[in-house]
């Protein structure tokens, strides 16, 4: 969850980014040594993709073991030391024994699909059945093992996909405060921005991000309620993908909401964000919204050089940018016009005024059920969102040093889910954002929507929280239920900044269309040099 998202929706026409100054975040006379990286990031497995990691498996040259031990010599260099990213919160036992296991299958004949032998990185509010923790980031949730996988996580180990252990977040996805910082959490502490190391990783997906993003795995999985995969990926310089609300389940992952809730791939590139939707995709009885997706079975076949030829895309107004964003937003236009798609200026915020506050009140009820629901059939001690806020106030010190839970507080004063006012505020929420998107799409004869993702990472400030750094553009989206896609649109100052595009429910190989046609035209990834500070 980006915690701006809900305190600003319903309040801006057209969007606005405000001013970022590229210096330092502090006063620091720190340069690009300090931060312990290596004069030369000379990893082997630096930007490898899924097909790269398979052939050198087919070819020889290393094994789903030898791959693994690459990757866990990386976290410990970049994670644990160096520049102390502390995107993992926790590593996996097993790993290397699951990566035996799969390269006798391998030797055998047997190769389960194209992420057999992947290593992958997963967020720390998703269940896994074994020796691994899940807390959402909480010491409240400290001594908790989940009795099973979560319906995803089942889906990728039966893929054959290496976990190689789980990432920090933003504190119960950052939905505890509304004055957080954004990859921070009692459990795991701050996690960094690869790029500019006394930046922000955005939130709540922040070590997934900055994981995926520093090659510390192949892929990882985030989850969003609104914006927590898009807006850690598009600051991380990733691809992420937001799909529309059921075509992952979300059983076995802590909640927020029902009705936004959803696991999403982030990746380094668009065909391996595709490869691990495809595999992760898929009905689940206990998730009763994934029985209403048609989930492909290869999304990988959308994907497209010349996809964006004779499409039309609606991008966002904008108004009292930065340059930098200014830059980067003329850029990508002229990239969509050059690869022969027609731009048409929309505004979808403005669209979405009537629906106001009402998206936050959904959230409010919803985490309140969702939660003591998980907690009640859980194997933690704290068994309600009522114990969770005892827990934090017994141990403020060191649940609580920086910022509270006004949040989590307020949520406990909610009634259920018949209350008038949550059902008001989710015909409202709902109800206004998927109109307005639908108007604005068949108005225009538009195949998406586009616009910058969010604003550049902001200063980590544990002692403010997070403060605002533009705008984020996830929400039309998240309060909608739909798919929504961040690819790397370029940087100002080495901090990487997005190019959202989005659409109607179920439009997710379009869209991967789009994204990928954008990303091959663009080239705009660019591997992090975990740089200390800016210098002014």
């Amino acid at each position: 969850m980006q915690r701006r998202n809900f305190l600003k929706t319903g309040t801006l026409a057209g969007l606005s980014i405000t001013a970022l100054s590229a210096v330092s975040c502090s006063p620091s006379t720190a340069t690009k040594t300090d931060s312990d990286a290596p004069a030369a990031d000379d990893f082997e497995l630096n930007e490898a993709t899924i097909d790269g990691l398979q052939k050198m498996m087919q070819d020889g040259k290393h094994t789903a073991r030898s791959i693994a031990e690459l990757y866990l010599k990386r976290i410990d260099a970049i994670d644990k030391s160096g520049p102390k990213l502390n995107a993992v919160i926790e590593l996996n036992k097993s790993a290397l024994d699951i990566a035996d296991g799969l390269d006798k299958e391998r030797k055998a004949g047997k190769v389960r699909g194209p992420l057999h032998g992947i290593p992958v990185l997963i967020k720390d509010n998703i269940d896994t059945g074994d020796n691994m923790h899940t807390t959402a980031g909480s010491l409240a949730l400290a001594d908790h093992f989940a009795k099973q996988d979560a319906f995803i996580v089942h889906k990728l180990r039966e893929a054959g996909a290496v976990i190689l252990g789980k990432t920090n977040l933003s504190e119960w996805a950052n939905f505890r405060s509304s004055r957080s910082t954004s990859g921070w959490s009692s459990r795991g502490r701050q996690t960094k921005n690869p790029y500019v190391l006394d930046r922000g990783p955005s939130g709540s997906s922040s070590g997934s991000g900055s994981g995926a993003s520093a090659n510390l795995c192949a892929i990882a999985i985030g989850t969003e309620t609104d914006g927590s995969v898009v807006s850690p990926a598009s600051v991380a310089g990733l691809v992420g993908i937001k799909p529309t609300v059921g075509l992952l389940s979300r059983s076995g992952i802590i909640p927020i909401s029902a009705t936004q809730d959803t696991a999403g791939p982030m990746a380094r590139t668009v065909r391996d964000a595709a490869i691990l939707l495809g595999a992760l995709a898929g009905a689940d009885p206990n998730d009763s919204a994934t029985l209403k997706a048609k989930p492909e079975k290869d999304y990988t076949t959308f994907l497209h050089a010349d996809g964006l030829k004779g499409k039309r895309i609606g991008f966002e107004k904008i108004e009292h940018a930065n340059d930098g964003t200014l830059a980067l937003v003329k850029e990508a236009k002229e990239t969509l016009i050059k690869q022969g798609a027609t731009i048409v200026e929309v505004e979808v915020y403005k669209a979405l005024e009537p629906a106001g506050r009402s998206e936050f009140q959904v959230l409010l009820y919803e985490f309140k059920d969702g939660v003591n629901k998980y907690l009640g059939n859980g194997g933690a001690k704290v068994k309600t969102l009522a114990d969770v806020i005892a827990f934090n106030q017994a141990n403020e010190a060191t649940a609580m040093p920086f910022f509270k839970q006004e949040t989590l507080i307020e949520a406990e004063t909610k009634g259920d889910l018949n209350s008038k006012e949550y059902i008001d505020a989710l015909a409202k929420s709902t109800g206004v954002s998927r109109t307005a998107i639908d108007k604005i799409l068949t108005d225009n004869k538009l195949d998406a929507i586009c616009g910058p993702t969010n604003g550049f990472a902001s200063c980590i400030d544990i002692v403010n929280g997070d403060y605002d750094n533009g705008f984020s553009f996830s929400t039309p989206a998240a309060m909608a239920g739909y798919p929504h896609i961040t690819v790397p649109m370029g940087a100002w100052h080495d901090l990487p900044l997005g190019l959202s595009f989005f659409s109607t429910a179920w439009k997710e190989g379009e869209l991967l269309t789009l994204a990928y046609a954008y990303e091959q035209a663009s080239k705009k990834r660019k591997k992090p040099e975990f740089k200390a500070t800016m210098e002014a």
